[in-house]
């Protein structure tokens, strides 16, 4: 049975940093993308990043370029996505996903239960 597991959510004010981590189980990822989407309120949910477990190629959506980083450690099977100067737009639920294809939320094949982003003024 595949999990995801987020951890490191919470309230940041503007201009701040979180780390978000996502820990996989169950099954090898090696053929997989993992990625890191989000969801705010009213809105559909959206790409933010994604890593490839072989190679390390990442992608990243164009409202996050620069300010976020993702990374994984194959030993650990975990994901990271750093997030440094948070806007207010930022906040969502983020998700931890595995899936085939990076950028197409809807091809994720595996989801996490979510953790809350929440950045203040």
């Amino acid at each position: 049975q595949v999990q995801l597991v987020e951890s490191g959510g919470g309230l940041v004010q503007a201009g701040g940093s979180l780390r978000l981590s996502c820990d996989a189980s169950g099954r090898t990822f090696g053929n997989y993308f993992m990625g890191w989407l989000r969801q705010a309120p009213g809105k559909e949910r959206e790409f933010v990043a994604a890593i490839s477990w072989i190679g390390a190629i990442t992608y990243y959506s164009d409202s996050v370029k620069g300010r976020f980083t993702i990374a994984r450690d194959n030993a650990k099977n975990t994901v990271y996505l750093q997030m440094n100067g948070l806007k207010l737009d930022d906040t969502a639920v983020y998700y931890c996903a595995a899936g085939e294809n990076p950028t197409t939320p809807r091809l994720y094949r595996y989801w996490g239960q979510g953790t809350q982003v929440t950045v203040s003024s």
